[in-house]
């Protein structure tokens, strides 16, 4: 970033422009990155990862609710690549979003500009890439939403802010992987579970991840499973972790001695540095439901006054195949109603208890199968076939014969098909979303554009009835929710963001072989202030409208929206105006 820390200029600059009515309410910060390739050793053997200005993970994005986030990305890879922003709601801009139902993919050798405000969140969340499987090797880091000044944060701020991601792991390239799950093969199990792109290898000379503390002190440890496939089970021995917040939401505050965290999840937990300090800790990461594999990612809690290695057992796990466990820790999680989070409104305001429900949509996922030929996966019999043209542009432009709004809102009796269907989504509407896990490992599913308040979950096949189980009262809203083998979860939803937004099973292999649908929500209002924003100027075209793509040299790096030419350009001068007279005043 250019300006964090930032500098007194920057610092004035960003006073400046969030004090000036004249210009913006909000503050601009811009960001630089370069995606390339590393060489690194997770798991102890040198092997090409992706990075970000150097670092894997990358670097952490650390902005403020309702900042303006200016992201400038360079694709120094080999191939295309799109950055999507997991959680990150992304108010009527769609496309900002990253993926291939909103994006053309960066051409190697290009650079775009994201441009996106962080609008009324709050929390803990991460980006990676979305296209062709490079996530299996790298690409992720941090993304902390803080509250404004003005919002109290329901509990004292604690004395540091560790972020982890805890990881499956293959030594094979991502392009042999993809290869691989378009195989029969399918994906093998991982090679061991990584913290931070550090594996347990302390043995062999390879280093452990670090985390340094001081005795006493209270810690925010916000973890991320920005694995591929695999549930794990976190913990750190001898600590209890406090869980406060979860992908947005601020929670009712419970100890846990270990929490599964699933695929594409993320979790911020209070952890007291309470322990006598007299050796380091071991915070370990372990497979969940996965009996072939057999390693922990093991990192090290070091205290400033610690006289010697972590020793003794690992902290013991749950149960290995004990899914009732891990179902009635993921029913334990609840909202705190009484908190604000972005606003100063308590979370609990908006009653969706209350509301009825416009649309009921029953999505199954089934094991990958031959379909035309080729391995897929469905979603309700269908495969989702990405179009050359994204849907957005080929709804903003008016193409027709991209994609079908008529995805089916129950299984249909016919044979699985590849296609490209989209879900007529009702602007204002509230959507019930049931997710059936037909398939023997547990799925991720993910919304983009929205938090969805995950109000049941069971055993079995969910009916009529199984809305009588259902949480109406204080059901934790969040973006992405586990669904266990031969289960249900159900979720709610308000479709109060108009866009293109991507419904898809977070775990890499499935997503890539089809199980993915898009959600279209078109605003028909003509109000301006709930419209979306318009196409970005630096969009990227390809598919049908390649004929619009100028050459990288010709394109506008920015979006050149005139909101934000007036506050880089005039903004400036008028900030560095405002601290010559500051300084002249004293």
């Amino acid at each position: 970033m250019r300006c964090f820390p930032p500098p007194l200029w920057c610092t004035s600059l960003v006073v400046f422009l969030s004090v000036t009515g004249a210009l913006a309410a909000d503050p601009y910060v811009f960001f630089d990155w370069t995606v390339s390739y590393l060489s690194a050793s997770p798991l102890g053997t040198r092997q090409q990862v992706i990075g970000i200005n150097g670092q894997f993970p990358g670097p952490i994005l650390n902005v403020t609710t309702n900042w303006n986030v200016v992201m400038n990305v360079k694709n120094n890879l080999d191939e295309p690549l799109l950055l999507t922003w997991n959680g990150i709601q992304h108010r009527k801009n769609s496309w900002q979003d990253g993926v291939l139902g909103t994006n053309c993919p960066i051409p190697s050798g290009w650079n775009w500009t994201y441009e996106f405000q962080v609008k009324d969140q709050i929390g803990s969340f991460f980006y990676f890439p979305s296209t062709n499987f490079q996530r299996a090797s790298g690409g992720y880091g941090g993304i902390i939403v803080n509250n404004r000044a003005i919002i109290p944060v329901p509990f004292a701020l604690p004395d540091g802010d560790v972020t982890l991601f805890i990881s499956d792991w293959y030594t094979k390239s991502h392009k042999k992987l993809r290869k691989d799950v378009e195989s029969k093969n399918g994906l093998r199990p991982p090679d061991g579970i990584v913290i931070n792109g550090f594996g347990p290898f302390a043995s062999n000379g390879s280093p452990f991840g670090t985390i340094n503390v001081e005795p006493g002190r209270t810690y925010r440890f916000r973890v991320h499973n920005s694995g591929i496939a695999t549930s794990l089970n976190f913990r750190i021995q001898n600590h209890n972790l406090l869980l406060v917040e979860t992908e947005g939401s601020y929670t009712i505050q419970q100890n846990y001695t270990n929490m599964d965290i699933h695929v594409g999840q993320s979790f911020s937990f209070l952890v007291t540095m309470d322990q006598s300090g007299s050796n380091d800790y071991y915070i370990v990461a372990s497979p969940r439901f996965a009996t072939s594999i057999k390693a922990s990612g093991v990192a090290v809690l070091r205290y400033s006054n610690s006289q010697g290695p972590a020793s003794g057992p690992l902290p013991d796990p749950p149960i290995e195949l004990d899914t009732f466990f891990s179902m009635n820790q993921a029913r334990s999680l609840r909202l705190n109603l009484s908190s604000g989070a972005a606003r100063p409104n308590p979370q609990g305001s908006f009653k969706y208890g209350q509301i009825t429900v416009t649309d009921v949509y029953v999505i199954v996922n089934r094991p990958p199968e031959m379909i035309e030929g080729r391995l897929r996966a469905t979603l309700n019999g269908i495969s989702y076939l990405p179009p050359a043209t994204p849907l957005k542009l080929a709804q903003q432009y008016n193409i027709s014969g991209v994609y079908k709004l008529d995805f089916p809102k129950r299984p249909m009796n016919r044979h699985p098909r590849v296609d490209t269907s989209v879900i007529n989504g009702t602007f204002k509407g509230f959507v019930e979303i049931i997710f059936q896990n037909s398939d023997t490992t547990v799925k991720s599913y993910h919304l983009d554009g929205y938090a969805f308040f995950v109000v049941g979950m069971d055993f079995g096949l969910w009916t009529e009835n199984s809305r009588s189980t259902y949480n109406k009262g204080d059901a934790v809203a969040r973006s992405t929710t586990q669904v266990f083998p031969g289960a249900w979860t159900a979720v709610l939803v308000s479709l109060d963001n108009a866009g293109m937004w991507n419904l898809r099973i977070d775990n890499l292999a499935s997503w890539y072989l089809g199980q993915e649908l898009y959600l279209s929500v078109v605003n028909p209002e003509i109000d301006i202030d709930s419209s979306e924003n318009s196409v970005p100027k630096n969009s990227i075209y390809c598919g049908r409208l390649s004929p619009l793509q100028k050459d990288q040299a010709q394109r506008v790096n920015f979006s050149g929206s005139q909101r934000s030419i007036f506050v880089t350009s005039r903004g400036i001068l008028l900030a560095l105006f405002a601290i010559l007279v500051s300084s002249l005043a004293r």
